[in-house]
Order: C-alpha cells, then sequence, then structure tokens
C-alpha cells in the first residue's frame, strides 16, 4: 500500500488538472492523463506490450465525463458550433455531422488500428503530433485563416474519420487537433473550444467501447481492466476531475484568445517532448 499511495495521490492530481483543462482548452484532458497514466501503468509493471494501449483507453474512458460536463458548461455560456454536432434536420442532414463521423473514426481507431500498432509506436505518434499542434498554436497568427467557413460536402466524413481515429490511438479528446482545424476556418477560439469539447465526447464513448472490445482477454493488463481501460485509474481521475472542470470552462471565457492559444500551445510542448524521450528518440 505504501507504494500504491503515491501513484493514487499522482492519478488524484492529474485528474484535477486534466478536469480543469477539459474546460479551459476544450482538449478533454488526454494530453495530461496519457502521460500520467503511462508513467503509473509503468511502476505498476504493466508489460511493455500493453502499456500505452492500457493509458490511452483508460483516458478516453474519463474524458466521456470531463467532454460531457466541458459540453454542457459551454452550452450554458453558447459558445458550441451544435450545426457542426448535430445539424438540422438531423433526419435529413445527418451524413453532414462532423460529430457522427469523428465517433465513426474514434472506434475503428480504437477497435482495428490501435491493436495493430506496437505501444512505442503509440507514444511516438502522439508525441509528434502534438508537437505539430503545440507550434502552431504557440508560433501561429490567431488571426490567420485558410478559409472563412467550415466545409461541407465530403469533409465531414474524411476529414471528421481521421481527427477520431487519430484522437483514438491518442487517448486524447480531439481537441488538440480540431480546435487549431476549427480556427483555420475562421472559427472564433471560444467557440472552437466549446466545439471541440462537443467532439470530445463523440470520440471517447466509441473509443472506449471499441478499447474494451480489442482489449478484451489480452494479457499483461493492470488489475481491475475492463480491456484496455483501467477501472481504478478511470475512478481515481473522475474523482479529482468533477469538481475542476466548470472551473476551466469559466477561466476560458474570461482570457482572451491570444494567451488561452500560447497556453494551450505550450503545455502541449512540454508533454510532446516528454513523451518524445520515453520512446528512446533524444
Amino acid at each position: 500500500m505504501s507504494d500504491l499511495l503515491p501513484l493514487i495521490a499522482l492519478l488524484l492530481g492529474v485528474g484535477a488538472i486534466a478536469g480543469f483543462t477539459a474546460g479551459l482548452f476544450g482538449i478533454g484532458g488526454g494530453a495530461v492523463m496519457v502521460p500520467a497514466l503511462f508513467f503509473a501503468f509503468d511502476r505498476l509493471g504493466v508489460g511493455e506490450g500493453v502499456l500505452m494501449h492500457c493509458a490511452v483507453a483508460t483516458s478516453a474512458s474519463v474524458i466521456i465525463v470531463n467532454g460531457w460536463r466541458s459540453t454542457r458548461g459551454h452550452l450554458a455560456r453558447d459558445s458550441v458550433a451544435t450545426e457542426l454536432i448535430w445539424p438540422q434536420p438531423i433526419a435529413k442532414a445527418w451524413w453532414r455531422s462532423y460529430a457522427l463521423w469523428i465517433g465513426v473514426g474514434a472506434f475503428i481507431g480504437a477497435w482495428w488500428l490501435a491493436p495493430r500498432l506496437r505501444s512505442d509506436t503509440l507514444t511516438l505518434i502522439f508525441a509528434v503530433v502534438a508537437g505539430f499542434v503545440a507550434l502552431q498554436f504557440i508560433i501561429g497568427r490567431p488571426s490567420f485563416v485558410l478559409r472563412r467557413s467550415v466545409p461541407g460536402g465530403l469533409a465531414p466524413p474524411i476529414a471528421g474519420s481521421a481527427v477520431g481515429a487519430l484522437s483514438a490511438v491518442m487517448g486524447i479528446g480531439g481537441g488538440s487537433i480540431s480546435v487549431p482545424l476549427l480556427t483555420l476556418c475562421g472559427v472564433p477560439v471560444h467557440r472552437a473550444i466549446g466545439t471541440a469539447a462537443g467532439f470530445g465526447l463523440a470520440i471517447a464513448l466509441p473509443a472506449t467501447l471499441g478499447f474494451i472490445l480489442s482489449g478484451w482477454g489480452i494479457s499483461g493488463r493492470p488489475p481491475f481492466s475492463l480491456g484496455y481501460v483501467n477501472l481504478a485509474g478511470f475512478a481515481l481521475i473522475v474523482a479529482a476531475a468533477w469538481f475542476m472542470v466548470p472551473l476551466g470552462t469559466k477561466a476560458a471565457h474570461k482570457l482572451s484568445a491570444v494567451p488561452l492559444r500560447r497556453i494551450f500551445g505550450y503545455l502541449l510542448i512540454a508533454v510532446a517532448a516528454n513523451m518524445a524521450r520515453k520512446t528512446g528518440i533524444f
């Protein structure tokens, strides 16, 4: 028990940070949770072959709760582009829903793609993508846009599925990918963050189901696991994150766009560098 107490404290602390960042950045907290869960499971002796899989799967399960609470908070402030999540009339325009296709991609990524990737490959993907996104937020111009509206047509099934699949294998809520994409399409940063929170929920639910199915019966997982999802890690992080998401949501609407982008970028680049170090690149 004395060996477990520091890990429990670590996960509670990570939960608090993840909850706050979920509300603040619309990212679900995965950028914080995945490295911490990776470290915790490594200390518990989880096999290298499933180490990163368990970290990203457990992170995805927590994002169900964080994403739901964050989305509710941003909806209350009218900062969610609901037409990208549930276009109206939904019976005729369902295929234009980015959230739907993001969810399809997330399930495929968790159920089919992630189990076919090695743990160190998943770690490297996490580090590289997070690093590129971080640089865009740090040195990119907030006013720079590629177009003035979010594309329709084939973009929802193609771009949505890609964002969902990549987010699932990274164990993130997709905000670190969808926020910059939305801002490049002319969506104001606060509205992009709120919409990304909704996308995070669309990613987390099918991704968690996919990780449960793909990890069923796999050896080397930590105790109290359902597939690749560790229920103990889920419970500890959610317990701490629950009270912090609303605080992050309030803070997001008090900060101007420029410092918000830079804080987000510096957080991501620190995480990306640490995860790259884990792969032995430097």
